[in-house]
């Protein structure tokens, strides 16, 4: 090779590395949700950690990363290429009890998948495990609904549509997700800036084989107050899921007597924690169903930026 052909071989690499950075997928650095620490924390929990052994349960062949300790909330952007952008965003909410979040099955491969279909991921890490007293889950509640008031106050910077921000969760994060989606009329905190002073309300919402969305008799938990105001819902789970089929059963028809725009999706098999890896099970084939209905709504329709 000439030194002109190396010349032009160096200048052809740059070019492509160049446009892989401007129209690739990419990752922000974590961003702090409390720009002077999260309310009411008392931060005595201990060193956040993965809590995932070697001999754990593996899901579709693959570890769970199991993140606990959780005491400083942020939100990581998982931006898709500029070529695929329509400027949506979706908040996702890992499961994990309250008690650790599943970071990679229910966190970084949904905002990955997000990517692909267009639109912005925005991984919450919030609070966990459950703090003493907090039976209610109102830390998760705090950062959650800071994290939507952030995204939406930040959507012009973020090259976002501040009407296509919505909020989707996996069993614990399922009933965060439906927690913020009936709980955004008044903070759960006091205000700590002007983030604070836009709607936290998502403009859709995506529990993922929820739980704790209804008590041991079915009926769905009043702490939920759903009204006319609650955002459109998908819902997905199986009906050996061991947490209840339930949640979602009953979560439907407490929407639909509200009047609310809902669309659920049920499955004979499935059983829970699955994410989107895939399996032999039908309930694999979630995440059409979930792009089908955002396509429906106008989610994904590419009208900025």
């Amino acid at each position: 090779m000439n030194r002109f052909h190396a010349a032009g071989l160096v200048l052809l690499l740059a070019i492509f590395s160049n446009n892989a950075l401007a129209f690739g997928p990419s990752v922000s650095d974590p961003i702090p949700l409390w720009p002077k620490g999260a309310p009411d924390e008392k931060g005595k929990v201990g060193e956040e950690h993965d809590t995932t052994k070697p001999n754990d349960g593996l899901v579709a062949g693959k570890r769970v990363i199991r993140l606990t300790n959780v005491s400083q909330p942020t939100i990581t952007l998982y931006r898709p290429s500029k070529r695929r952008a329509n400027g949506a965003a979706v908040a996702v909410c890992p499961g994990g009890g309250y008690s650790i979040l599943a970071m990679d099955l229910e966190g970084m491969e949904i905002c990955q998948w997000l990517n692909s279909i267009g639109v912005t991921g925005v991984l919450l890490k919030y609070r966990v495990p459950e703090r003493p007293g907090d039976t209610n889950h109102i830390l998760p509640l705090q950062d959650a609904q800071r994290a939507l008031g952030l995204v939406r106050y930040h959507a012009k910077d973020w090259n976002l549509d501040p009407k296509r921000i919505g909020v989707l969760g996996f069993s614990a994060g399922g009933h965060l997700t439906a927690n913020v989606s009936n709980h955004f009329d008044q903070r759960a905190y006091a205000s700590v800036d002007d983030a604070d002073q836009v709607s936290c309300r998502p403009d859709f919402s995506m529990p993922i084989y929820p739980a704790y969305l209804v008590l041991k008799n079915t009926e769905v938990s009043p702490d939920l107050h759903v009204s006319p105001n609650t955002p459109p819902t998908f819902l997905i789970q199986a009906e050996d899921d061991g947490v209840r089929v339930e949640n979602s059963l009953f979560y439907y028809l407490a929407l639909k007597n509200a009047r609310v725009p809902v669309e659920m999706h049920l499955y004979s098999t499935g059983g829970h924690g699955y994410g989107l890896r895939p399996s032999d099970k039908l309930i694999s084939g979630w995440p059409k169903r979930a792009e089908d209905w955002l396509r429906t709504l106008g989610v994904l329709d590419r009208t900025h930026p």
